[in-house]
């Protein structure tokens, strides 16, 4: 699973990374990026105007609440690759609201004598943004008050980070970030496809402190690696 990350790439930068038309939203800097927070996604909509498809950087909750939902208590952060166009709470995001969550890396904790101990994930040197897999939808509640929300898609480790914790990101590569927001993909076979055709990265693990595990944390020496 991914249940914390880090994005401290400014957001001037990440519109040009992922080829953004525009963004709504704060984009902060964060190294603690947790369940319930405002953070960024990427996705791309038909817009009425200019009458085409547009690519934006837009803020969600993260926590992912279908829209067919009674209420908001139970949001899911992440969604299995494995069953996601099957699952009643992410198949119709699946086939029509697919984004990107960009990360420059993400945390794991690994069971041990002495605890559990934090890891912090990425693509190795100057920790590169990623594109994690996901899905984000809008939720209605009471008078019309409308909460936008995302979760990340996870699938089994590769093998070289599957000792730390068995699931992790799907990391979409730059080449396929079109592919996966393409709002034209649509069908279950379609969705099945991309995520088969997306290969394991190759991530590069640090051990960190322990600090990160209380979300009041949030600072540069979080992904500093530990002897």
């Amino acid at each position: 699973m991914c249940g914390r990350y880090a994005l401290w790439t400014p957001e001037e930068e990440l519109a040009g990374i992922f080829g953004t038309d525009f963004s709504l939203g704060d984009v902060a800097p964060t190294y603690n990026a947790a369940p319930s927070q405002q953070l960024p996604i990427v996705f791309e909509r038909y817009e009425e105007e200019p009458g085409r498809v547009l690519r934006r950087m837009q803020t969600h909750q993260w926590g992912l609440v279908p829209s067919w939902a009674r209420d908001a208590s139970r949001p899911m952060i992440n969604a299995r690759a494995e069953s996601l166009v099957d699952k009643p709470s992410f198949k119709a995001a699946a086939r029509r609201r697919r984004c990107l969550v960009p990360a420059n890396g993400y945390y794991e904790w690994q069971a041990g004598a002495g605890g559990k101990q934090p890891w912090f994930l990425s693509e190795g040197e100057g920790d590169p943004v990623m594109g994690f897999a996901g899905i984000y939808e809008a939720w209605q509640g009471p008078r019309d008050q409308w909460l936008l929300t995302f979760a990340i898609v996870t699938r089994s480790a590769p093998d070289a980070v599957g000792h730390i914790h068995d699931r992790s990101p799907v990391v979409v590569p730059p080449s396929m970030w079109s592919d996966w927001l393409d709002p034209k993909t649509e069908t279950d076979t379609e969705v099945r496809h991309l995520l088969d055709a997306i290969a394991s990265p190759v991530l590069v693990p640090r051990k960190v402190g322990k600090a990160v595990g209380n979300v009041r944390n949030n600072d540069p020496s979080l992904i500093e690696k530990v002897v």
